[in-house]
């Protein structure tokens, strides 16, 4: 009988994974060269001839495009004397005191800057009238264009105007009015870049994806849902959305499992993910770094390092055992898969330690060779345990910057662990920080896509706001832009939808900002985060905010949960989708939502 259903799926750098409405999960090897064949494959090994109704969709395509830096030949339109500015950047540095650490070389050639004659004053008052005809011509090389000239956050008729001679002569062109209204102009003009870099090939590949199913979604670095459509236009807001579902997935778990304050530990084959969760809700970012560069935009704050299962490890010419970023990815993949992989990874170092069983039957590849494993770490000069151990390390370092280097106490929280490789090194690093709660939650190798799977629909907007401004007052700007965002999920789909608006504010003369619901709310915010407020202050608000939220229709808690064991470590528990370590000392037990709950024993 053939029936409609549910589909959510991930796209990582070794494997993809999709799971469906009834909890049914598969992984297969992902496909670098087309994405969507293996979305296609997993789906058909999943449901066979079952009518796909709806996909649900996270992707990485995007974000190694940005990383491996082979994405789309960009030119930038900006205000003329600002084509530099692109690579004049910010002053500060990531290594303050390091001479020979660059910032990463600007997606945009020098020779494909172009000026434009026109001027707007910081209120969005023009100042000199815009000539497209000074525009010169661009270069075929150029694949898409970046438009992104002074002040259009505040009035965009500028760009409108370029933008439109640009599009009348055939060019993809992306504007800063459209991708991120928000002030301050390199962080904008670079957000505005990337979003071209990345969009053809990101919108050949999500079109494809629109053969599989009836309606197609995809995950946004935000924590929602969008249309394939959309998010083929704007690449730049998918460079978390396969982490995002992850962390919204761990999130639930923990809370169900009574620990509303955590940190979620996603270790896939190319990269480990860290997100801090408190009261319940994963940590909102603005902004972010992404590949040496600024990227705007609603996303999670999720910290991410190149260290996973398929990190390549080696001796640099310091002496030093390093791990990653280097991945083995599907192809070649770790050395054990037998796959044509020469070079060590950390999974080949799971394997040695036998942490994971050789004889199990992997997706795609079947049982794992010990023997090739040990024998390329032992080639490369390298032991399993050290390689282990400097893994362990770098993420250590990254759980300690979303939790002690923001005055949290990492032993006051759970740790959510997932991903293939994350319940392998879970007791480890919660023993390190002091960890009292390891949370594996069930389909544990697949959480990604259940997050994705279960994620809302949810569009978000910004604008930039001034009281320098002639117009609405705040309050009569936050029912706009709630209306207009509002406007944008409906058009979607007519059920009604949750609105809810927020502020950027600042104290009178700072440079940061900080995101509330009230000015009221903001002192007492920024007391928590910097120790001090000052209520008597001006407070600045410069931008508003506006989130539209429908409640997805399959809801994590209603997935039927598989049986968990009670355990005593030092034990492996090999699962469908993932291994499980439970470290000496340690003890496993069920939970709730089907999570595994791994515990210190008293002696």
């Amino acid at each position: 009988m053939v029936t409609s259903t549910r589909i959510g799926s991930d796209t990582g750098g070794t494997f993809t994974d999709v799971v469906d409405n009834r909890g049914r999960s598969t992984k297969v090897l992902s496909s670098s060269s087309d994405p969507s064949h293996a979305v296609g494959v997993a789906i058909t090994e999943l449901l066979g001839g079952t009518i796909l109704e709806v996909l649900t969709h996270g992707t990485t395509v995007g974000t190694n495009a940005l990383l491996e830096r082979n994405g789309a030949t960009v030119g930038l339109v900006t205000t003329s004397g600002f084509a530099d500015l692109i690579e004049i950047a910010r002053q500060d540095r990531p290594s303050l005191y390091d001479q020979y650490d660059d910032r990463p070389e600007p997606l945009v050639k020098r020779q494909h800057r172009y000026e434009v004659v026109g001027r707007l004053d910081a209120a969005g008052q023009e100042v000199e009238a815009i000539d497209v005809d000074s525009i010169e011509v661009l270069d075929t090389e150029v694949d898409a264009v970046a438009v992104a000239l002074l002040h259009s956050d505040l009035n965009p008729a500028h760009e409108q105007a370029v933008m439109r001679a640009l599009v009348e002569h055939g060019h993809d062109v992306t504007a800063s009015h459209v991708i991120s209204p928000e002030f301050r102009e390199y962080e904008r003009i670079v957000t505005t870049v990337i979003n071209a870099y990345l969009r053809p090939a990101c919108r050949a590949y999500l079109h494809r994806l629109a053969d599989l199913a009836d309606r197609v979604f995809v995950m946004t670095s935000a924590g929602g849902l969008i249309p394939a459509d959309v998010a083929a236009e704007r690449p730049v807001d998918l460079l978390l959305s396969g982490p995002a579902g992850g962390v919204l997935a761990g999130a639930h778990v923990a809370n169900a499992n009574g620990w509303p304050n955590a940190i979620t530990f996603d270790m896939g084959g190319t990269s480990t993910d860290v997100c801090l969760v408190i009261d319940g809700q994963p940590a909102p970012a603005a902004q972010r770094q992404v590949g040496g560069f600024t990227v705007r935009g609603a996303s999670l704050d999720v910290h991410t390092i190149g260290a996973g299962g398929g990190s390549i490890a080696m001796v640099d010419s310091g002496g030093a055992l390093v791990v990653g970023p280097r991945s083995a990815g599907a192809t070649p993949g770790p050395v054990c898969f037998r796959r044509g992989g020469t070079e060590p990874t950390i999974t080949d170092a799971n394997v040695v330690a036998g942490r994971i069983p050789v004889d199990g039957n992997f997706p795609g590849i079947g049982s794992l060779d010990r023997d090739a494993a040990e024998s390329a770490i032992s080639r490369a000069g390298l032991t399993a345990t050290g390689m282990l151990a400097v893994v362990d390390s770098a993420m250590e370092q990254a759980l300690r910057a979303v939790s002690v280097e923001r005055g949290v106490d990492p032993r006051a929280l759970a740790l959510v662990a997932f991903g293939g490789a994350g319940p392998l090194h879970a007791c480890t690093l919660a023993d390190a920080l002091g960890m009292p709660m390891v949370i594996i939650p069930a389909r544990a190798g697949v959480l990604s896509a259940v997050g994705i799977l279960c994620a809302d629909e949810q569009r978000d907007l910004v604008r930039t706001w001034s009281s320098r401004l002639d117009g609405p007052d705040l309050d009569l700007a936050r029912s706009h832009l709630a209306a207009e965002v509002a406007e944008l999920l409906q058009a979607d789909n007519d059920m009604p939808a949750e609105i809810s608006t927020s502020i950027d504010c600042r104290y009178a003369g700072q440079s940061h900002e900080i995101t509330v619901s009230t000015i009221d709310e903001f002192h007492a915010e920024h007391h928590k985060r910097n120790g001090y407020s000052n209520v008597d202050g001006k407070v600045e608000v410069v931008a508003i905010r506006a989130k539209a939220r429908r409640p997805s229709l399959v809801q994590l808690a209603a997935l039927p949960s598989p049986p968990r064991p009670s355990v005593v470590g030092p034990m492996v528990l090999a699962e469908s989708d993932c291994t499980i370590w439970v470290g000496d000392g340690w003890r496993a037990e069920p939970g709730e939502a089907g999570a595994l709950l791994l515990t210190k024993i008293t002696r």
